[in-house]
């Protein structure tokens, strides 16, 4: 059980944790290797294994989900591609209800991402979830992503979180890590960030499969 009576704060994850994942994926492993491959007029495989090898360097840095930098690198409009096929964009099963829990609940909510602000743009545009949301916050607001101890300090001066009552949520085993070792007390893991994928292998924070079984925890009685 969590104890939501003792939490103030809510920090929470966008991509894998809210929105299913499978929409990042497709885009990064399947869409732009196809467009790299049309434009170095190559075949797909070789595009994705160099595509993997440039994502793979620049993984755990702010560059990582810099759209703007992945434009000039790839020389492709990964903005303007990623309108193209945001239909896709989906919020995992319950969400929605999660986070009008929280808000009846009184529960401060903040989102705490890695994204470009132009992704969280989009994705709040798609989904229309940005009104349970206390404020978002993104790793390049804060100058340095979830992974680094900076993000936490700069993110609690921002918030005014007590680590102690505050509890959030991620799919990435190394920003709960981080997010444990800052000294956030109620960490959990989105097992399945990508609905058509296996869950995530891990053995050290407390499984989050569906949101349901988080509501069903919330102490409201006249839940809708």
């Amino acid at each position: 059980m969590i104890p939501f009576d003792s939490i103030t704060h809510v920090l929470l994850d966008m991509d894998g944790t809210l929105l299913d994942k499978y929409f990042d994926d497709y885009f990064w492993e399947h869409l732009v290797p196809e467009k790299y491959a049309e434009k170095h007029d190559i075949t797909f495989g070789r595009a994705k294994e160099l595509l993997m090898s440039k994502y793979k360097a620049h993984e755990g840095t702010l560059n990582w989900t810099d759209i703007d930098f992945w434009s000039k690198e790839l020389s492709i409009d990964i903005p303007a591609l990623k309108e193209q096929i945001k239909h896709m964009i989906e919020a995992h099963p319950h969400v929605k209800d999660f986070l009008r829990l929280l808000k009846m609940n009184k529960k401060k909510v903040f989102m705490v991402t890695n994204a470009h602000y132009k992704v969280l743009e989009i994705k709040l545009r798609e989904t229309a979830i940005g009104e349970y949301f206390d404020n978002c916050i993104t790793s390049f607001e804060m100058g340095y992503p979830k992974e680094m101890q900076e993000f936490w300090r700069k993110a609690e001066d921002l918030i005014g979180f007590d680590k102690q009552r505050t509890m959030f949520i991620d799919d990435t085993v190394e920003v709960l890590r981080a997010a444990r070792q800052y000294g956030i007390k109620h960490l959990y893991l989105k097992n399945r960030p990508n609905s058509k994928k296996e869950p995530v292998l891990n053995n050290e924070f407390t499984a989050v499969d569906d949101f349901s079984e988080l509501s069903r925890m919330l102490p409201v009685q006249d839940r809708f």
